[in-house]
């Protein structure tokens, strides 16, 4: 028994001294380990300061960047819708279109920053202006990270840390929470993901994000309450969505357009070039031959390609040592970085027969001329045959369930100028070739281009010229009646910048803004005021001067 119980205590002392040396083991490979950590803490941490010390010149773009909405070029009307939906107490959701480097990322920021100082705004002075590219923005469609909406890391994923040893699932903010109480502006908004967007879509509605977990149990004491209050209530998500986009209004999604403030931002013009290129190269202290910015300006398509060709400009004067940027330096970076040439189209005096200006609208917004030639002669006893160029035939559209076409509507208002022509002036198209031409080698679509086609085929029956300084647009009938169309706005500016001196435009597209455009603006509704506003004369005149013209 003596015998026993010392043999219990030595084993008892063997195994203390055993767990003593593995726990003293453990502690001395617990404060190695710790040391090498605080080594390798400090070595890379000389590194990032290192590298903290290090500074490259700041890019011409970034010295050129817009601080104020006075900075930015040629986008008064846009400023002020941008202006109107942030700068007020009831700021709204917003989707900005555009075409790229023409300023909607600066005008966002500068919008922010003046809603701040308005009394009556609900953005404080510390509201934060949280911005992510909708192209490069992914997430994983299991749920474990959503950069936009937030997410939840469950304990069984990599990096969990105490809480995943503890069961305890770790909500992860989005970037809508983090912009709680700010402005969350999405660039290239239009590419998103569906889900995402449903997601986001969401979020506008409730103002807060709610997030789920399979590891999260309501009566689990274990969870900090924090955890148990975003589960509950949700994270905060009050912000203001501004989107921008180089997309058509067409290819954003429905559900998102209702709920924001459409802006459309306008392409730079001509004179617009020449302001931003002539501020770059201000900034990068370079003097400049004549005729440098005037070469930018002719190959430019927007603000940012300008002061990169400045800024390239003046690296090629720098390496040689020189402190002026020289047009064969400009040319040298066109020829090089292939830069189209942009067509500044303008109008020539004097007057022409069948030939007319009509008015466009491209891309998002961007006006320009439109070109309609026609041609009207006898057929001598053959059927008359009726060619179009320059249109798109037809229309194509799809749903989720269907698809359909139909024939375009730049078609449809070729065959009601013809059918108007016909009844005012009593001849039957079966009698003539008639070829109607829109050059300049882009498709046509839509039916503003109406009352120019009527006007050209008016023209070219009745061998009457058309002044080269006049334009219009607007949809016609077929009993004569002028309906309004869209972007008349930038086709008006267009027309003056193209050196037009007379717009037609529907009456119903009339606005108290064009007085000020310096130029003669008529709004018609049919087609007898489009005839007075033209050529000067009654068309109830014209049917017998007309048969008469014809027989001879």
């Amino acid at each position: 028994m003596k015998i026993t119980g010392i043999l219990l205590t030595v084993i008892s002392l063997f195994c203390s001294i055993v767990v003593a040396i593995y726990f003293l083991v453990l502690l001395k490979g617990k404060n190695k380990a710790k040391k090498t950590v605080v080594k390798d803490d400090a070595r890379e941490q000389q590194k990032i300061n290192n590298m903290r010390r290090v500074f490259l010149t700041d890019p011409l773009s970034e010295k050129t960047r817009p601080t104020s909405f006075n900075e930015i070029i040629g986008q008064d009307r846009g400023l002020l819708a941008l202006k109107a939906a942030i700068c007020g107490p009831n700021p709204q959701h917003v989707i900005i279109y555009g075409e790229p480097g023409i300023g909607k990322t600066a005008a966002a920021r500068i919008a922010l920053d003046i809603a701040k100082g308005i009394y009556n705004s609900p953005f404080t002075h510390d509201a934060k202006f949280i911005e992510i590219d909708g192209t490069t923005l992914r997430f994983d469609e299991r749920g474990v990270a959503d950069p936009l909406i937030g997410s939840v890391h469950d304990p069984i994923y990599q990096g969990a840390g105490a809480y995943g040893s503890a069961g305890i699932p770790q909500p992860k903010m989005g970037a809508v929470t983090k912009a709680h109480g700010g402005i969350l502006f999405i660039d290239e908004i239009g590419e998103l993901h569906p889900n995402q967007m449903n997601k986001l879509l969401k979020v506008l509605e409730d103002r807060k994000v709610f997030l789920e977990s399979s590891y999260y149990t309501e009566g689990d004491v274990n969870i900090p309450n924090h955890i148990h209050d975003i589960f509950k209530n949700g994270l905060p998500a009050d912000f203001r969505l501004v989107g921008a986009t180089t997309c058509q209004p067409s290819e954003i999604t429905p559900a998102l357009r209702s709920r924001c403030m459409e802006v459309f931002f306008d392409s730079l013009g001509k004179e617009d070039i020449k302001k931003i290129t002539i501020n770059a190269l201000e900034k990068s202290m370079f003097k400049y031959e004549d005729g440098v910015p005037e070469l930018v300006v002719d190959y430019a398509s927007n603000g940012r390609d300008a002061v990169n060709m400045v800024q390239t400009a003046g690296s090629i004067a720098n390496l040689d040592k020189r402190a002026n940027i020289t047009v064969k330096d400009m040319e040298w970076v066109i020829e090089t970085g292939h830069y189209q040439p942009r067509v500044y189209k303008r109008v020539e005096p004097g007057h022409r027969v069948g030939f007319v200006n009509g008015l466009a609208v491209t891309g998002l917004g961007s006006g320009h001329l439109l070109e309609v030639e026609a041609i009207f002669e006898p057929c001598q006893g053959k059927e008359g045959r009726l060619t179009v160029s320059g249109i798109i035939d037809e229309e194509e559209f799809h749903n989720k369930s269907t698809s359909s076409k139909r024939t375009s509507s730049a078609k449809a208002s070729v065959s009601n100028a013809l059918t108007l022509i016909e009844n005012l002036i009593g001849i039957s198209r079966d009698d003539y070739n008639i070829h109607i031409n829109y050059p300049g080698g882009l498709p046509v679509d839509g039916p503003s281009a109406g009352i120019a086609i009527f006007v050209a085929l008016y023209s070219a029956i009745l061998k009457k010229p058309i002044s080269r300084e006049i334009a219009m647009t607007g949809e016609i009938g077929i009993l004569g009646k002028v309906y309004p169309v869209g972007g008349v706005y930038s086709k008006v500016t267009s027309a003056k910048l193209a050196g037009v001196k007379k717009v037609i435009i529907p009456i119903d597209n009339m606005q108290s803004s064009f007085e000020d455009f310096g130029i003669e603006i008529i709004a018609v509704s049919n087609i007898e005021e489009v005839i007075q506003s033209v050529f000067n004369e009654d068309i109830r005149d014209i049917k017998d001067m007309a048969q008469d013209l014809l027989n001879a």
